[in-house]
């Protein structure tokens, strides 16, 4: 039923937003009339379609405002050589304005990832394991769970986690953490993934009528190994806590696992040296693209340190991006963090007509850049000399977040006193598997 009334919420949200905009009124603007796709994502959660429309309202209000305060700003740069410095703030404002919004639907896609509760969407059988296994987070004995579960034993002396929980933190992973979210992800029983691919194809020959064309060149494969290595997080709790009937404990321990697997996982799969930790993608080799070879990852020049261009700075996004291969782009997307987007949104085309940058959160809460998706992750460098701060690249081809099937839990109430420590344990790897699907931007004159 709460389905069923969400789906008539959202469908008069659209309907009124519609009405508003043929009249010539709208309470959306025209480009964040996208948000209403949104709304979708939240269907089954319990959620404040009040504070989406809210949202909406904001930032196509913002959006306007960003468009006429920019605007104003390169036109007195045009005629003056340089922006008021009011005028320039009034931009930084706004342009902050709508990375926070962004942030907002981003707060809001969590939301919708967590769990609904203790037995939301379970089978009896299911949550009578989630039960026990409540019960044995409280106490510590494992006989409630051994006599009741099928397997719960862990090498390392603890027991894995219910699958149920596994699957939720997995969830919210995704929605914290970029790369699992656009990545191949790939689940194995071993400690290692390892791939056949295939670097260079055959050619082929003309050998004319009557001719012999001899032997062509044939293909050449390369193996990729990636290592899951063991990372771990410990959510502490009071003893007292325990004793409280009425707190969800493994729903609980389960959120705070996720989001601080999720934190760690994020920086190793963006910086990470592959030491013991995933390989992340700005700690391959990057070479100027006209040099790439496989194992390197191909960059573009910003044509300034530390700094976009001076004249025409988004000639050379659109340069990574024709970078990357026809075949890679459906499906690629940018990755870079809040305040290089917010540095992007400012671009406009050569001809100052068009703004490179929309809302569209259909896309996500990065909205689009040169029509493709904009990932936000702070965990990407920022902007200095010779820093790898722009990705552009199709990472369901060209990126493999292994995971070793199974999350391990050790319950310790002895080491300190008067808490109770959860000690998950999980295997995580993570690397390139396809230098081509990949191109990273270099802030540097070449």
């Amino acid at each position: 039923m709460r389905n069923a009334n969400l789906k008539i919420t959202v469908l008069g949200l659209v309907a009124v937003a519609a009405l508003a905009l043929l009249v010539g009124h709208p309470s959306v603007s025209p480009e964040s009339f996208a948000l209403l796709g949104m709304l979708p994502l939240a269907l089954g959660q319990t959620v404040d379609t009040g504070e989406l429309k809210n949202i909406l309202e904001q930032q196509g209000k913002a959006w306007e405002e960003f468009k006429i305060a920019n605007d104003a700003r390169l036109k007195a740069i045009e005629s003056k050589g340089f922006a008021p410095a009011d005028l320039v703030d009034k931009v930084n404002v706004i342009n902050k304005d709508l990375t926070d919004l962004g942030q907002n639907i981003a707060q809001l896609q969590l939301a919708a990832a967590r769990p609904g509760g203790a037995d939301s969407g379970l089978t009896a059988e299911a949550a009578q394991q989630r039960k026990l296994f409540n019960q044995f987070l409280r106490s510590g004995d494992k006989s409630v769970i051994q006599n009741a579960m099928k397997s719960t034993s862990d090498p390392d002396g603890g027991v894995l986690i219910l699958p149920e929980m596994e699957r939720e933190i997995d969830r919210v992973v995704g929605t914290i953490s970029v790369m699992p979210r656009i990545a191949r992800v790939v689940n194995i029983g071993a400690r290692s993934w390892k791939k056949r691919v295939k670097t260079s194809g055959m050619t082929m020959a003309w050998p004319g009528e009557g001719a012999g064309a001899g032997e062509t060149t044939e293909p050449k494969f390369a193996q990729i190994e990636i290592v899951v290595s063991p990372g771990e997080v410990e959510p502490w709790v009071d003893n007292e806590t325990l004793e409280d009937a009425d707190i969800d404990l493994a729903a609980d321990l389960q959120n705070e696992a996720a989001i601080s697997f999720a934190e760690g996982e994020g920086v190793a799969f963006i910086t990470g040296n592959g030491v013991g930790k995933p390989r992340g993608i700005t700690a391959y080799t990057a070479v100027a693209n006209a040099n790439y070879a496989w194992g390197s990852i191909g960059s573009i020049a910003s044509g300034k340190s530390a700094a976009f261009a001076s004249v025409a700075p988004s000639d050379k996004l659109i340069d990574l991006q024709h970078a990357l291969k026809p075949q890679y782009r459906p499906g690629a997307v940018w990755v870079m963090n809040d305040t290089v987007l917010g540095t992007a949104r400012q671009m406009k085309d050569g001809s100052g007509s068009y703004y490179l940058w929309q809302p569209d959160p259909t896309a996500g809460p990065g909205g689009r850049f040169l029509g493709s998706a904009v990932e936000v992750d702070d965990n990407m460098p920022a902007i200095a000399a010779n820093s790898l701060s722009v990705a552009y690249g199709n990472f369901q081809r060209g990126y493999a977040v292994v995971r070793r099937n199974g999350i391990g839990l050790i319950r310790d109430n002895v080491t300190a006193k008067g808490v109770t420590k959860f000690n998950f344990r999980r295997r995580i790897g993570g690397g390139v598997y396809n230098f081509e699907a990949i191109k990273l931007m270099k802030f540097a004159t070449s």
